[in-house]
């Protein structure tokens, strides 16, 4: 039966595939030719447009696969067994992980980290916005970028002040998107 091969090709996929989504294609690749799901030609494509769509590569590909063979029973079986494995092995780590952030080590370990992480990230940042606005890379400063990284800052931080809680990532993301096509299209 068609949907009990998914669940067991896609559960191998999802178990044995480490190394992320690249590693996990010649994998796929030998559960959907010993199925005989798909040719070597439809399979090159399937990589190609589960590539270029949201969304991991490996449960693009399941959700194809189960939706052509099974319908959309099919996508649903064939998408939970790829993902499954990597659930459980995660719900495992949590319960482990639990135990091991209660060790006073581990604490003093990971609060010495966090002012790290804090640097990196504003470094990156800083590389970023001083890389964009071209002061160091190009030789002539880029005005209209610096000028619209200070207004988004001033708005992103003036709105901290105002609202007490600010713009969630997603609204400044959609807004700074917008005043950039704004400010490049005139």
């Amino acid at each position: 039966m068609i949907y009990i091969d998914l669940l067991i090709g896609f559960l191998e996929v999802g178990l044995f595939s480490f190394g992320g989504a690249y590693a996990a294609i010649p994998l796929i690749r030998d559960v959907v030719m010993a199925h005989g799901w798909m040719d070597d030609e439809m399979l090159a494509y399937m990589i190609a447009i589960s590539e270029s769509t949201p969304g991991p590569i490996m449960v693009n590909m399941a959700t194809y696969i189960g939706s052509e063979k099974g319908g959309l029973l099919g996508a649903i079986i064939a998408t939970t067994a790829v993902v499954l494995p990597a659930f459980f092995i995660i719900l495992l780590i949590m319960v482990a992980m639990k135990k091991f952030l209660q060790n006073h080590l581990v604490k003093a370990v990971l609060s010495g980290l966090q002012p790290c992480i804090i640097g990196i990230i504003l470094a990156t940042g800083i590389f970023m916005i001083i890389k964009n606005c071209g002061f160091v890379f190009s030789g002539r400063p880029d005005f209209l970028t610096a000028g619209l990284t200070g207004v988004i800052a001033l708005i992103y931080f003036g709105s901290r002040k105002i609202i007490k809680k600010g713009l969630s990532p997603i609204t400044l993301i959609c807004f700074s998107a917008f005043v950039g096509a704004m400010a490049y299209m005139l």
